[in-house]
């Protein structure tokens, strides 16, 4: 059943749970402006107990400086807690921001949510993820 996390006129943020993974759907661009949304939702995901994401990022038309940044400090909340996270990137032009920012070979990329949920998770989820913690 998939839950409305944030919705405002830029952006809706919601989660499903699929095979042990919170599937995080984010609509709309991510930037400047709405960046905080994103973070304060996996905040939120987190203090809930939730520790393994999908961050699904199908329908975003736009990703900013400000959103990558944004991607790369949900992560490190999530390895603190010793989650794991995959991301849905359909989109050959969005790869290339992941690319271009330093993180195509940061993160496991899928191409639909199914794809990155088809597996359960795993306590090594984040290994191999560069940078340290906090």
């Amino acid at each position: 059943m998939r839950t409305t996390i944030v919705r405002t006129e830029d952006i809706a943020v919601s989660c499903d749970q699929v095979n042990g993974w919170t599937v995080v759907e984010v609509d709309g661009e991510v930037d400047v402006r709405t960046h905080s949304r994103i973070r304060e939702a996996a905040i939120a995901l987190l203090g809930d107990g939730h520790r393994h994401f999908v961050l699904d990022l199908s329908f975003v038309p736009f990703l900013d400086s400000m959103g990558l940044g944004t991607v790369v400090a949900v992560t490190r909340l999530i390895r603190q807690y010793e989650g794991s996270l995959r991301i849905t990137c359909p989109s050959a032009r969005m790869l290339k921001v992941f690319q271009h920012g330093g993180l195509g070979d940061a993160y496991e990329f899928y191409d639909s949510s199914q794809d990155a949920t088809c597996q359960a998770p795993t306590a090594d989820g984040l290994a191999h993820w560069p940078g340290t913690c906090g």
